[in-house]
């Protein structure tokens, strides 16, 4: 099993397979891709071989992050491969959610379980600003068609801006009303190239916490694989809310995941200085040298993030490993 120096064991692997993005999110990349971004991608065997030593060590839920993986052309290759090897139970996808109108059904029978869209905006000039891209309309309606279709778990992320949604908790929870979706509000995470805007757009979810207790949502427990999110219900409605607060106390202590780039490196933390490089492992069918690299490394990994010290390690945006 995958167990570090602080008893917390790994069962949830977060794989990115392009750092490539056709968005230009105003938090992750105003600006967008670099022209080498696409260059070297983790291979479909390479994959196969990955999961299958994190497989091996107990992982049973993997996601699929970019960048926006949608880009991949062998998306549902990788997840199909993904959910075919033994000890996998659950395979997801976080997405902009630019193609799911077009693809949800090819996803769904690829072995997709979930899926996770990122709308930062009910409000389509406003979710146009934030994005670079007019689709909130479209965005919606793929996900409409992914339940449709019967994947099984659809989730919204949205990340928290001040000058965006600050006020617009009253237009998510109308949302979530009548819809059978879990919403998530994520705070604003700082990264190497994001300080200025950071300071100026970081809001703190505990005011909403505050407010969904102080409206009867209940707080509901934790799956084994589950993520970071504190996820509230209420009998008022279908939908759920979540609350991803990375600066809030004691947020690494159940830390259940890690994280592999687009460039097969192992990210033992969101904001770790060192990414360790696992393609030269990943070369055969044995699984062995990467368990026991694996199995090495995680005794490594450290208590916590050091993000309450501004200390955001080598992440140069959240497209480099998806979140």
């Amino acid at each position: 099993m995958l167990v570090d120096a602080f008893s917390r064991r790994f069962t949830y692997l977060r794989l990115s397979i392009t750092e490539s993005c056709n968005f230009r999110c105003t938090y992750c990349l105003p600006d967008g891709n670099d022209c080498d971004s696409r260059t070297g991608e983790i291979t479909l065997p390479e994959i196969r071989r990955l999961v299958t030593a994190f497989a091996k060590l107990g992982t049973r839920k993997v996601r699929i992050t970019g960048g926006e993986p949608a880009l991949r052309k062998d998306l549902c290759d990788i997840i199909a491969t993904c959910k075919a090897v033994p000890g996998i139970e659950k395979v997801a996808l976080t997405t902009n959610g630019y193609r799911l109108k077009r693809d949800a059904m090819a996803l769904k029978e690829a072995g997709l379980d979930a899926i996770n869209v990122s709308i930062d905006s009910l409000d389509a000039a406003t979710f146009h600003l934030v994005t670079g891209q007019d689709k909130l309309a479209e965005i919606l309606e793929g996900i409409e068609y992914a339940q449709a279709v019967g994947i099984k778990q659809v989730k919204i992320n949205t990340v928290l801006l001040r000058q965006h949604n600050a006020l617009s908790l009253p237009d998510f929870l109308q949302f979530v009303k009548n819809r059978p979706v879990s919403l998530r509000f994520i705070e604003l995470m700082r990264t190497n190239d994001n300080t200025t805007f950071y300071q100026k757009q970081h809001l703190s979810g505990s005011s909403i916490q505050q407010t969904l207790l102080e409206q009867g949502w209940q707080l509901q427990a934790k799956g084994i694989s589950d993520g970071p999110a504190l996820e509230y219900s209420h009998t008022d409605y279908q939908g759920k809310i979540g609350l991803i607060m990375p600066y809030s106390k004691d947020f690494c202590a159940d830390c259940n995941r890690l994280r592999v780039s687009s460039q097969a490196k192992l990210f033992l933390c969101l904001f770790t200085e060192q990414h360790q490089n696992l393609r030269h492992l990943l070369t055969s069918d044995n699984a062995e040298p990467v368990m026991q690299f694996l199995q090495s490394a995680i005794l490594t990994k450290a208590e916590t993030h050091y993000l309450l010290d501004d200390n955001s390690g080598s992440t140069r945006h959240l497209a480099m490993i998806g979140g």
